[in-house]
């Protein structure tokens, strides 16, 4: 965040421009991060019944989406933050492209 050090010189301003692309990445990429984890773990969770295995991955989803929040205002910088989201998702959409594969051969 350099360069938004140096584009805005008012710290006050700067502060609140850090502090609502925080709040933009945690709502928006939580909810993306919980998404794609509901979906691999529905997809990927071993139970008879369909309707349990979508029931525990929504859960899961949400305990993802409050993980990401928290994580986003806890790292020390929004790169961080951002990694920190977009690892994970990278490998759930990973799990859920092998998921796939596995299921069509």
């Amino acid at each position: 965040m350099k360069t938004l050090d140096l584009l805005i010189a008012n710290p006050s301003a700067r502060h609140r421009i850090k502090v609502g692309l925080r709040t933009g990445l945690a709502a928006f990429g939580g909810y993306g991060l919980a998404l794609l984890g509901a979906a691999a773990f529905a997809a990927g969770l071993p139970f008879d019944s369909r309707p349990d295995a979508v029931s525990l991955a929504i859960m899961i989803g949400f305990v993802l989406q409050l993980i990401a929040i928290i994580w986003v205002f806890a790292a020390a910088t929004i790169g961080r933050a951002t990694l920190g989201l977009a690892i994970p998702a990278a490998l759930f959409g990973l799990w859920l492209l092998l998921l796939k594969a596995m299921q069509t051969s």
